[in-house]
């Protein structure tokens, strides 16, 4: 079922048939940086959508877009069919499933798309709660930062049951430009967290290999065109290089947010009695700069290389 209009906070939740819908009505839970415009493009592109957030504020802009604000997560999965979570973490994710206004109890029968970064032990500590109360759990976290989430240009690392990936398609249509599904659901953090130490690494090693430039002497400047007319230049890379020589760290990926992203590697790298020694060896000066630099572009690493 589609709507234009959101649907009012004393609506009785829609009957479990009405959730088989194609085009159902979406609660979307965390409307931070990338929560935002992901749910922006919901709205424009035609979804019914309730919303919530912890400060409702960050909220309240997307009712210009014909979007309900609710008052807590309960109040968001009132009628809905499917739910998306973008939440800071795995405790937050929590807090709004099973605290006293959490969705959970409300919604046996909903498809629910937790889309955050929360790393493998809490995606396979939802899906076990979501089983519990009759929840299909589909984890589904993206790849790509605020412009892109801006554009629905959003990579899509999907996993979870066949049987609603026809209904999921067009919703993740409107948020970004490709859907990988991946297999069963976990598979889809486990393939992030590959890509985010790909991405803090690289990130490492261009403000590492600049400051050593530039202490050689040479002009860091000139290395990165001799780069970016080579295979070792990596457009992401070469990106974030020009960045960190001009000194702005207006993010796109806050620093804080790597930061977390990295431990959560670490400790799954833990879990399956392995090691991420490159990664590993950068978190401690991460840290430190996050002290000041929490909320800027992770290329601030750049500053104490």
């Amino acid at each position: 079922m589609t709507t234009n209009q959101p649907p009012s906070p004393h609506d009785t939740p829609a009957p479990l048939g009405d959730r088989t819908a194609k085009t159902p009505v979406i609660a979307f839970l965390g409307t931070g940086r990338m929560g935002s415009p992901m749910a922006e493009n919901l709205a424009r592109s035609g979804f019914g959508l309730r919303v919530w957030n912890r400060t409702s504020s960050r909220a309240a802009t997307l009712a210009e877009h014909g979007a309900f604000v609710a008052r807590t997560p309960a109040e968001a999965v009132q009628g809905a069919g499917i739910l998306i979570t973008m939440l800071a973490d795995g405790p937050a994710t929590e807090r709004a499933a099973n605290g006293p206004d959490g969705f959970l109890p409300r919604c046996p029968g909903l498809v629910w798309v937790q889309m955050a970064t929360v790393g493998a032990r809490w995606s396979a500590r939802l899906a076990v709660t979501a089983a519990r109360h009759g929840v299909t759990f589909v984890d589904a976290p993206v790849s790509g930062s605020q412009a892109p989430a801006r554009t629905g240009q959003l990579i899509i690392l999907a996993s979870g049951p066949d049987r609603v990936h026809d209904m999921l398609t067009p919703v993740f249509g409107a948020l970004g430009r490709t859907t990988v599904w991946l297999g069963p659901a976990g598979d889809g953090t486990r393939a992030k967290l590959v890509l985010n130490t790909w991405l803090v690494d690289l990130v490492e090693t261009t403000a590492e290999a600049l400051s050593f430039t530039g202490r050689l002497g040479l002009d860091p400047a000139s290395i990165v065109a001799l780069l970016q007319s080579s295979p070792l230049g990596s457009p992401y890379a070469v990106q974030k290089a020009t960045t960190m020589l001009a000194g702005d760290f207006t993010a796109a990926f806050a620093l804080k947010h790597a930061v977390k992203d990295a431990e959560l590697a670490v400790q799954a790298a833990y879990g399956i009695g392995t090691h991420l020694p490159l990664t590993e060896a950068l978190l401690p000066r991460w840290r430190h700069t996050a002290v000041e630099h929490a909320d800027d572009d992770l290329s601030a690493v750049y500053i104490t290389a």
